[in-house]
């Protein structure tokens, strides 16, 4: 709810109307923008209550974590270290919020989940070489025995 729409209920609450005439006057004015008959009752029993502050409450609890570089970094170090942790795990030795850590991973590392596991989209260089000296061994390794390749697929 913003500042206006509060101060409104507070004026009104004061000329005396009660809180459906000033839910029904501020649909007039705000049309679609107006907030809920609820929460402009919420309101007019604070004043009657005798509040006189129209800003909000301060609210109590956890913040909400904003993505920065810091954040980032660090998600990209834990989970080079372990690349097989779950979402979960990550939350709980990093204290940031799981839906937190699931944006850095999917929208700024541009990891997917496959299999339980994040994975990235593009492989880096690094991986990529990997890789191919990974396969250059099978293929080595398969030339030596020919039933080598029989007792990965078994």
């Amino acid at each position: 709810m913003n500042f206006e729409q509060r101060a409104n209920i507070k004026f009104c609450f004061k000329l005396g109307k009660t809180f459906t005439e000033t839910h029904n006057l501020m649909k007039q004015v705000y049309g679609d923008n107006c907030v809920a008959r609820a929460s402009v009752y919420e309101w007019y029993t604070r004043f009657k209550n005798g509040r006189e502050d129209i800003n909000d409450d301060a609210h109590i609890g956890r913040p909400k974590s904003t993505i920065n570089e810091n954040s980032i970094e660090v998600v990209r170090n834990f989970i080079k270290h372990e690349p097989k942790s779950s979402v979960r795990y990550m939350e709980m030795e990093l204290n940031i919020p799981k839906s937190t850590i699931y944006r850095i991973l999917t929208e700024h590392l541009g990891l997917q989940k496959v299999c339980a596991r994040f994975v990235p989209h593009k492989l880096t260089d690094d991986q990529k070489m990997h890789r191919i000296q990974h396969s250059k061994d099978i293929i080595k390794e398969a030339k030596k025995d020919q039933n080598f390749l029989y007792s990965i697929v078994l």
